[in-house]
């Protein structure tokens, strides 16, 4: 009895995991969601740490060193970040409290006000940026001349800054 309890409990896990790979053709449209509608890169850079490619755009995290996990990447790219510069790209997020409990008229409190993002984010838009960002971004430390090489897929100019 214990033995099919186990592989019982075990099958919806594994079923879970396997829906959470994403294919190249994921991590490929999530990466150009990141750079082209979602502007990410202008506060986030590039390559995701922090180094901006718009000097008019705030200073974004280090997302290479992040300590959140898919879960928490969603919730932050719908919901934005309270009290910072980080938008909410769920065009909904606080008309009916789905972001932390709070609708427009609460974020009033906050002396930093969220500024718009450049266009919103369907929710598998958001899960395709999640989907490029867990592969090829968080946990992945600073960027050198191999990660620049793996993250664009061939030698790109970017990687040129790098040391071979």
């Amino acid at each position: 009895m214990p033995f099919v309890l186990a592989v019982a409990l075990a099958a919806p896990a594994a079923k879970g995991q396997d829906q959470q790979t994403p294919s190249a053709s994921d991590i490929a449209d999530g990466m150009r969601l990141y750079e082209q509608k979602g502007a990410c890169q202008a506060c986030h850079g590039w390559a995701g740490d922090g180094h901006k490619s718009d000097s008019q755009m705030p200073d974004g995290a280090n997302l290479r060193e992040t300590k959140l996990n898919r879960a928490g990447l969603v919730t932050t790219i719908k919901c934005g970040r309270l009290n910072s510069q980080m938008p909410a790209f769920d065009k909904f997020a606080y008309s009916d409290g789905r972001c932390y409990g709070k609708k427009q008229a609460d974020l009033k409190a906050y002396p930093i006000r969220m500024p718009d993002p450049a266009a919103t984010l369907q929710p598998r838009e958001i899960d395709l940026i999640v989907d490029f960002l867990m592969a090829k971004v968080v946990g992945k430390g600073p960027m050198d001349h191999a990660k620049c090489v793996d993250f664009w897929g061939s030698e790109a100019d970017a990687c040129k800054e790098f040391s071979k």
